[in-house]
């Protein structure tokens, strides 16, 4: 099956979302087709071309956005001056319901990969009303045990990849929240040590890829690498601005509220955010949801096996 041709947008635009932030927008497929919203990862890695072809452009109007702080919009995470207390779950959720409007779009389908899903579910949890379906993939919850498992669990997997990317951090705070500390890192006033924590940071999350490449392109790019790192560990290190309850999962606890709302997840077999087994536990709390799993395919949407089967949901809804 594979993904959809390549397509461009018919409309695009700077959406003023408030706290001096403006948010990146743009359109394609049929302007008269089903509403969807595509939300990419991170957070902070931006919603490239490849994102306009998991829907069929002539049955939906496929809308992507980058989120605040990354990609076209402004200001960036990259530039230090940026004030990333502005920049939190709440207020991304907030984005996407002044973009709905901007839109003139009632009720949209949700798509969202990795960080995508923690956003993708907690909207609808919030605003139920205006989702339609959710098709979610890499799938995460944004709770405190999965980013301790991402940022200390898999050292035991990946030792000398992990002694490394713990050498950056002060000895007296190796034992704690490492996000938070890599955050503080990233934080810095001195450039230098800003610039080695990002390093650090996007050498580990090449690290713990299954069959991990030497490099990673995006990760190449300083401005990139810069505004990804700081924006990953300022959520991963402040419970994904999720609230109390967030050691125990907040949106896994709030999986009920999503009754009525279609949903397929999509993971792969190779996927480490499975070694806790949340997709598994999110699909059981979900009435109406369907898991499929694919294998040999690690965190990536990307994937043949993984993009067949994302096709395949978004053309299953397209019609609903």
């Amino acid at each position: 099956m594979g993904p959809y041709p390549e397509i461009e947008p018919y409309d695009h635009g700077m959406l003023d979302v408030g706290d001096g932030n403006r948010v990146y927008w743009e359109v394609c497929g049929n302007p008269r087709g089903k509403p969807a919203v595509m939300l990419h990862g991170g957070p902070g890695s931006g919603c490239g071309a490849w994102y306009r072809r998991y829907c069929d452009p002539e049955a939906y109007r496929i809308v992507l956005l980058d989120q605040r702080g990354c990609g076209r919009s402004t200001p960036h995470a990259s530039a230090y001056e940026t004030d990333m207390s502005v920049n939190t779950t709440a207020r991304v959720i907030a984005d996407l319901e002044l973009l709905r409007g901007h839109l003139g779009i009632d009720r949209w389908l949700v798509w969202g990969v990795s960080w995508g899903s923690v956003l993708g579910l907690r909207y609808a949890q919030t605003h139920p009303d205006v989702v339609s379906e959710l098709v979610l993939t890499g799938v995460a919850t944004g709770s405190n045990p999965e980013v301790a498992l991402l940022t200390r669990g898999l050292g035991k997997i990946f030792p000398e990849a992990f002694e490394r990317f713990l050498a950056e951090v002060p000895e007296g705070e190796r034992d704690g929240n490492l996000a938070a500390a890599y955050s503080r890192l990233i934080e810095s006033p001195d450039p230098q040590v800003r610039a080695r924590a990002a390093r650090a940071w996007t050498d580990w999350e090449t690290a713990i890829m299954p069959a991990p490449p030497r490099s990673v392109a995006r990760y190449e790019d300083p401005v990139f690498r810069m505004g990804f790192a700081r924006t990953v560990t300022h959520y991963f290190g402040s419970d994904h601005f999720l609230g109390e309850g967030n050691d125990e999962g907040v949106v896994l606890r709030d999986a009920p509220r999503l009754k009525g709302i279609p949903g397929t997840l999509v993971q792969g077999s190779l996927d480490f955010g499975n070694l806790l087994g949340i997709v598994w536990r999110l699909h059981h709390a979900w009435p109406g949801s369907e898991l499929v799993v694919v294998d040999d395919v690690g965190h990536n949407a990307g994937a043949p096996g993984m993009v067949d089967v994302l096709v395949a949901a978004t053309d299953k809804y397209a019609t609903r």
